[in-house]
């Protein structure tokens, strides 16, 4: 359970990344949209775990590595942005966040179940 603290960090980052992300993200993945699903801080507020998902992108993976390897820099646009506002400057990791790929895919066994259903009740 996060503290009020925590959230309010949090929210404060992500919308920070957000912006960060929204005019700079092109340079680093061109042709693809970044969004920050949700941003995760340790009580300490030392480290920060953000989930992206991606957008006009064939392989995730990649386009996280690519992520990871611009952290240093984009956690120093991040501290030029907050830095009157906390501080410590958190670490920053990078995950993937895979919820739609998971809606997806319950969407697709739910419609098959439906499918199933149906068939079974006209055989009846």
């Amino acid at each position: 359970m996060e503290s009020k603290r925590q959230q309010k960090f949090a929210g404060v980052i992500q919308e920070d990344l957000a912006a960060i992300f929204q005019r700079e993200g092109m340079t680093f993945l061109p042709n693809t949209l970044v969004t920050i699903t949700k941003v995760r801080v340790t009580p300490d507020l030392a480290l920060a775990r953000i989930f992206l998902s991606f957008f006009n992108n064939t392989n995730t993976q990649v386009a996280l590595q690519t992520i990871k390897l611009h952290a240093s820099e984009i956690r120093y646009k991040l501290g030029a942005r907050i830095k009157d506002q906390v501080r410590i400057i958190p670490q920053l990791e990078f995950f993937i966040d895979d919820t739609s790929e998971y809606v997806e895919r319950m969407d697709k066994i739910f419609d098959k179940i439906h499918k199933e259903e149906s068939s079974s009740n006209e055989e009846a």
